[in-house]
């Protein structure tokens, strides 16, 4: 186990499957696994974003988001379109099922923040999703590769 806490990129692979683990049996009744909301959500604030843009916001490369808008757009989720801007690109689109989708999970969702919250501690969650979100970022990236 000493190894493991050794390395930051395991420390972090771990912590997030076991933390998806535990929000996707939360968010089950309607469905959705975490990474599943997590692209509704993202398009629900980007309106109708582009493959590239989307991409960016979640911080996948776009083969993988290809990969894993596929069912929710099997499941009349979202919608895929030709970029009328662009004939090469495509916009995603939230569908009516997908808003109501999306908005049977918020109650779900929140549920899993305060069972979290609870878990970890509040303040704790707070300064781990400042830390998450810095390393995220853009800055971190062009920092990390310096």
């Amino acid at each position: 186990m000493a190894d493991v806490l050794r390395c930051n990129g395991t420390s972090l692979r771990r912590a997030t499957r076991r933390v998806s683990q535990l929000y996707d049996q939360v968010l089950a009744p309607v469905g959705l696994k975490s990474t599943q909301r997590s692209i509704l959500i993202a398009v629900s604030r980007l309106g109708s974003p582009g493959m590239g843009e989307l991409a960016a916001a979640l911080v996948l490369d776009r083969s993988a988001l290809a990969h894993n808008l596929k069912p929710l757009e099997r499941d009349g989720l979202l919608r895929v379109t030709p970029d009328p801007a662009d004939r090469r690109g495509r916009r995603v689109a939230l569908t009516e099922a997908g808003e109501e989708r999306l908005a049977q999970s918020r109650v779900l969702w929140k549920q899993a923040q305060k069972r979290f919250e609870k878990a970890f501690g509040k303040d704790e969650a707070a300064e781990l999703r400042e830390a998450l979100a810095k390393i995220a970022s853009m800055e971190f990236a062009e920092a990390f590769l310096r």
